[in-house]
């Protein structure tokens, strides 16, 4: 299926804007640099408060997983051996 005739002419015009031309080295370094300044580092307190709550939570997680594995597992063997698995 082809485009009509001002999706063409549209991506025609596109085609020839400023903002295609590429960055070179030394200003993508200096961009890099000035973006790298404007980040808000978080200080020690917040960084251990950040620490203890995802690893609470990973911890959490890993446990619901586990007992779900084990007993599914021990649902899973309970139905094709007919009987108790422990």
């Amino acid at each position: 299926m082809s485009d009509s005739h001002a999706a063409q002419k549209g991506r025609q015009s596109d085609a020839g804007k400023s903002g295609d031309k590429r960055t070179g080295p030394v200003t993508f370094y200096r961009q890099v640099v000035a973006e790298l300044r404007k980040v808000v580092y978080p200080t020690r307190e917040q960084l251990m408060t950040y620490f203890f709550v995802v690893m609470t939570f990973v911890l959490v997680m890993i446990a619901i997983v586990s007992l779900l594995d084990l007993g599914l597992g021990k649902l899973v063997f309970a139905v094709f051996t007919g009987g108790d698995a422990g």
